[in-house]
C-alpha cells in the first residue's frame, strides 16, 4: 500500500528537477499524476511513470496562462474522474540582477510564473478538489520567501507571496475538507540552480556548497519529492495553512559563522 493510492494529482513544474521527482515517487506511491511543464521534457517525466507501471500523463502549459491552467485542471477530472490534489511547483529563477538592474519585464515574468501561476493552480484546482469531496493543496515557496540572502529581490518577494496565498487560503477554506500547505526549499541540486554549481566547479569549491547549513550539503530533489508526497498525503491530515523550510537547518539560524576547517 502506498501513501497515495489512489490519488488523482496534477504537479507542476514536471519536466524537471522537484517537480520530475515528485512525479515519479507520487506515482511509486499509487497516485494517478497529470506531469504539467512548458518544456517537452515533461513527456519523459510521464513515460517513465508508465514504464514503471504507474499512470502518468503529459501536458505542455504555461502555468500564467487562465486558460490553460483552467484547460488542464479540467484534463485531470476527465481523464482521472476526479482531482484529489494539486502540486502547484512550477517556478524560475527571477532577473538574477542587483535591485537597481531589475527591469519590470524581469518583475513581470518571475511573479508571472512563481506567483500568479501558483494563484491560478490553486484557484482552478479548488473547485475540482471540492467536488471530489476534499484534499490537498501544495506549492513551492522558498527559503528566500522566509528571509534575506537566499535570492534575488524578485525571487525573493515572488515567493514570499506564495507563502502568503498558502496563508490566507487556507483560512478562506475555513471549515472544509481541503488543505494547503507550501514548501520551502533551500539549497536544492537542479536546472534552476545549476549555476551555482558550475561556478562552483570551476572555482574548485564544490566541496563548500551547503556548507552554511548544519547538514554542510545541499539537497536532491528527491528529497523535496519525499516531503510533498507526505504533504499529498492523508497521512498529513493535521498540517495545514504551512510554510515548511526543507533546508538541511538553514533557516533555523539567525546570521552565523560557521567553524573553518583547518
Amino acid at each position: 500500500m502506498g501513501m497515495l493510492d489512489g490519488k488523482r494529482l496534477i504537479i507542476t513544474g514536471a519536466g524537471s528537477g522537484i517537480g520530475r521527482a515528485t512525479s515519479l515517487l507520487a506515482a511509486a506511491e499509487g497516485a494517478s499524476v497529470l506531469a504539467v511543464d512548458l518544456a517537452e521534457s515533461v513527456e519523459e517525466t510521464a513515460a517513465a511513470i508508465r514504464e514503471n507501471g504507474g499512470t502518468g500523463l503529459a501536458v505542455r502549459a504555461d502555468v500564467s496562462d487562465e486558460a490553460a491552467v483552467s484547460d488542464f485542471v479540467g484534463r485531470a477530472v476527465t481523464e482521472f474522474g476526479g482531482l484529489d490534489g494539486l502540486y502547484a511547483n512550477a517556478g524560475v529563477g527571477g532577473g538574477g540582477k542587483p535591485m537597481l538592474e531589475l527591469t519590470v519585464e524581469d518583475w513581470q515574468r518571475t511573479l508571472g510564473v512563481n506567483t500568479i501561476g501558483v494563484f491560478l493552480a490553486v484557484k482552478h484546482a479548488i473547485p475540482a478538489i471540492r467536488e471530489s469531496g476534499g484534499g490537498a493543496l501544495l506549492c513551492t515557496a522558498s527559503v528566500a520567501g522566509l528571509r534575506a540572502n537566499a535570492g534575488g529581490v524578485d525571487y525573493s518577494a515572488s515567493k514570499a507571496g506564495v507563502i502568503s496565498i498558502v496563508q490566507t487560503v487556507a483560512y478562506q477554506l475555513y471549515g472544509e475538507p481541503i488543505r494547503i500547505n507550501a514548501i520551502c526549499p533551500g539549497l536544492i541540486q537542479t536546472g534552476m540552480t545549476r549555476p551555482v554549481f558550475e561556478r562552483a566547479e570551476a572555482r574548485g569549491t564544490m566541496d563548500r556548497i551547503g556548507q552554511i547549513n548544519p547538514t554542510r550539503r545541499f539537497g536532491q530533489p528527491e528529497e523535496i519529492g519525499e516531503m510533498a508526497c507526505f504533504l499529498l498525503s492523508d497521512r498529513a491530515s493535521y498540517v495545514n495553512g504551512q510554510a515548511i523550510a526543507v533546508d538541511g537547518g538553514l533557516s533555523a539560524s539567525h546570521p552565523w559563522a560557521y567553524p573553518r576547517q583547518s
